[in-house]
């Protein structure tokens, strides 16, 4: 009776060993599947959607504990779910960069006018006799600076644009709009009219 006990003891572990190794490889694919989707996005999703991409690697984290602590089962279905979520961030990616290369191209078409429209101005007043009124010569020379300082800050935005990082270059390029249209009314420019001029 007692060799029968044992032999039914030890049938039955290796029945649930067997069990446990038989659901062990499934979640080590799952994970290492998991894995190596994150990685073909991750690069590009970086760049324009990095809470995202630290969402899923969380999500990948907790996998890998589940994992270690012996929830095979549990593991091939986190596992599963990160994959979905990292083939979902290079769609989150590329939306993304789609907004803000259409920001970008409405932003550069107008710049390089807007500049050139403030410089324009510039030139006709330094030439004027008599600045208009509310314009003095210490204001004109503070527009003057302030041009140079635009076109410092909308090179740095174009050589970031050159260089693929989309939201730094938009950052620079809104931030010399902004000096501009600030110019511009100091200089009794209208915004709208310089850009449809």
């Amino acid at each position: 009776m007692k060799r029968i006990l044992s032999i039914t003891a030890v049938l039955l572990f290796a029945v649930a060993l067997g069990a446990c190794s038989s659901a062990k490889a499934p979640a080590e694919q799952a994970i290492k599947a998991a894995e190596e989707a994150l990685n073909a996005s991750k690069a590009e999703a970086m760049k324009y959607v990095p809470d995202q991409v630290k969402s899923v690697e969380d999500a990948l984290k907790a996998a890998k504990d589940t994992f270690a602590k012996g929830d095979y089962a549990g593991a091939t279905t986190a596992a599963t779910g990160v994959a979905a979520k990292a083939k979902d961030l290079a769609a989150a990616a590329a939306a993304k960069k789609a907004e803000l290369t259409k920001d970008w191209e409405e932003l550069s078409a107008g710049m390089p006018k807007t500049i050139a429209d403030i410089q324009s101005r510039i030139d006709t007043l330094s030439k004027s006799k008599k600045l208009p009124k509310g314009l003095d010569k210490a204001t004109l020379e503070s527009a003057k600076t302030g041009l140079a300082e635009i076109g410092t800050s909308w090179d740095e935005a174009m050589k970031a644009f050159k260089e693929g990082s989309l939201a730094d270059a938009l950052t620079k390029g809104k931030a010399a709009q902004e000096k501009a249209t600030g110019i511009m009314s100091t200089l009794g420019m209208q915004a709208e009219q310089a850009a449809k001029s």
